[in-house]
């Protein structure tokens, strides 16, 4: 995040986002947490919801697709994998000049009519790639014209950097659409053109003459047409609980690994996930993170830094990187999706699931934040007896200082617009209500009913 309004990258992309949709209580551990509810949550309740997010997970799913050289994968956690290789196929990394050739081998999902006809898309997965392993996704959808876009690259990744550097891709647009780093997006949403349906294409890819296999256990995206909107309705409060989420400054690690984009106020994102991957019980082990430095606090951070960290964005505030990466830890999946209201939030902790949420604000337009931003990554934990945001926000002096209450209406409305002014008085972007959401890769019923509220499944 940027404490000044000063342009980052993750600026330049919401900004364009933004232009492509113009003119259209007791604290609980994460196992207590989901037994308990919220008052006036339920799942069934009817609204009128601006998201649809679909993802593949079951053996049923990785069945139906159509596959070159892929197979699906069953058990406990069913996915797709390399079963005989369609072909090899050469790949020189852009950021490093390295070439090799790869075995590959495809998976194409059925495609998915957009219940919201869309104004942008946002994939994410999780999966398994061990070393000599990567895999690509890609999205083709068809207008609300019946036209076809191109297949976009949406993401290029692996768990590690020894074998490619992940990566978004850059310039792909065909004068109607554009990917932005990690979100396709309509170009000009005023003409009424949406995205009506999409496929995503799986590529895995292994070294020559291995067994090795990535293995991708959710495959899906989201898409949205939020409409613009300088301000959102009020919620009612309906939920005190606090879930006991650890606290990470991202601030502490100022000036520290300028690869992955100096540390510090860039560090939201990786620092944010951290914590919540923490909170459902994942941890590294002292090899992982034998390679910081052991002068630097919190190494835990400075290594989810590095395994998001995007080389062409060139900063670690990739959303579904951060998502892959939290899916590296056994047990845990991740999603990016968005939210409707702070309802939906206390739907979620109620059931014990924080959510990371993005945001950008003034100063003065969140009381006692002590900065501005034009793009910041926070932590949902909770809510007070009135009704406010208990927050973990990295963008603190130190990790006593992470833990902090914010007014609900502004909370609220900073994250939920997608229209607001800077500092310099010109209009700029908001993000919608984009969260992060990382849960266990077998919820409980609760939790099930609960991510199932807000569209996840």
């Amino acid at each position: 995040m940027s404490r000044a309004e000063q342009p980052s990258r993750r600026t330049v992309l919401t900004a364009a986002v933004a232009a492509a949709v113009a003119g259209s209580a007791i604290p609980a551990t994460a196992e207590a947490a989901s037994g308990t509810g919220a008052a006036g949550a339920e799942p069934g309740r009817a609204t009128a919801r601006q998201v649809d997010h679909h993802a593949w997970t079951t053996f049923r799913d990785w069945r139906c697709g159509t596959a070159r050289g892929a197979r699906p994968v069953a058990g406990a956690r069913p996915g797709v994998a390399i079963g005989v290789a369609a072909g090899t196929t050469d790949y020189t990394d852009p950021h490093t000049g390295r070439a090799g050739t790869w075995e590959y081998a495809t998976w194409t999902s059925p495609v998915h009519r957009l219940a919201v006809p869309s104004t942008e898309v946002i994939a994410s997965w999780n999966a398994h790639t061990p070393s000599g392993t990567w895999l690509q996704v890609e999205l083709k959808g068809t207008y609300s014209d019946g036209t076809d876009t191109p297949w976009y690259v949406m993401g290029r990744w692996a768990a590690g950097d020894q074998d490619i550097k992940r990566t978004s891709v850059d310039d792909q647009g065909d004068g109607r659409s554009s990917v932005w780093t990690d979100t396709f997006a309509i170009d000009d949403a005023s003409t009424g053109l949406r995205l009506a349906s999409y496929r995503l294409r799986l590529t895995l890819y292994r070294r020559p003459g291995t067994k090795a296999t990535p293995t991708v256990w959710r495959l899906g995206a989201m898409g949205s047409d939020v409409p613009d909107r300088f301000t959102v309705p009020a919620s009612t409060p309906g939920l005190a609980q606090e879930l006991r989420v650890p606290r990470y400054s991202q601030e502490i690690h100022k000036g520290q690994y300028p690869e992955y984009d100096n540390g510090g106020e860039a560090w939201c994102s990786p620092t944010s996930s951290q914590m919540i991957i923490e909170y459902w019980g994942g941890r590294l082990t002292e090899e992982q993170l034998a390679w910081v430095d052991p002068s630097y606090a919190d190494p835990q951070v400075c290594h989810a830094a590095r395994y998001t960290y995007d080389h062409q964005y060139e900063g670690c505030g990739n959303w579904p990187f951060n998502a892959a990466y939290a899916a590296t830890f056994e047990g845990l999946q991740g999603v990016v999706t968005r939210l409707g209201s702070l309802t939906d939030l206390e739907t979620l902790i109620a059931a014990g699931i924080p959510a990371i949420t993005s945001q950008s604000f003034l100063e003065e337009e969140l009381t006692g934040a002590g900065y501005g931003t034009a793009g910041h990554l926070m932590t949902v934990i909770g809510f007070t007896a009135d009704g406010d945001v208990i927050a973990n926000d990295p963008a603190s002096d130190d990790n006593e200082a992470v833990r902090r209450v914010y007014k609900r209406r502004e909370w609220e409305n900073i994250w939920l617009r997608t229209k607001r002014y800077n500092a310099s008085g010109k209009v700029a972007s908001g993000t919608g209500g984009v969260c992060y959401l990382y849960f266990p890769a077998h919820p409980s019923p609760r939790q099930r009913k609960a991510l199932a509220a807000v569209g996840v499944r």
